[in-house]
């Protein structure tokens, strides 16, 4: 009772790590397309949830021609390439400036907004640049 226990425990543990890591490339996913959602931290975590729960799952992520290549490249120091900053920042700017010149009216709420923008180009700015 108590190995067929601890079994069914291992099992729900794998597989909600698979759904963790599932939902994180999700989020990862939809954060190349919208600016300000963060694309890195969700691929990373998605990576790191796959290699606790399922070989299968993180070899395939990590096998992707595009986010494999992004997280090896992140995760091995060698940044993002500089074609990726430029448009990330492009449309991280595009994105918060229409947003606060079209839809925002409280200048409180554009200044958080033009703080984030700030705060998001530097980090991008600090990252290491990828020469492919």
């Amino acid at each position: 009772m108590r190995r067929w226990l601890r079994r069914r425990m291992s099992d729900l543990k794998r597989l909600l790590l698979v759904i963790g890591g599932t939902l994180s490339l999700a989020l990862g996913v939809v954060g190349i397309f919208v600016p300000v959602l963060p694309t890195t931290p969700f691929l990373l975590l998605a990576a790191a949830l796959y290699g606790k729960s399922s070989t299968r799952f993180y070899h395939w992520l990590l096998g992707q021609r595009h986010l494999g290549a992004y997280i090896r490249n992140y995760r091995e120091g060698r940044g993002i390439p500089l074609r990726t900053k430029i448009v990330t920042l492009t449309l991280l700017w595009l994105t918060i400036g229409g947003s606060a010149i079209l839809v925002i009216e409280s200048a409180v709420w554009r200044a958080v907004l033009a703080a984030i923008a700030v705060g998001v180009t530097c980090h991008i700015a600090r990252i290491t640049t990828h020469r492919a």
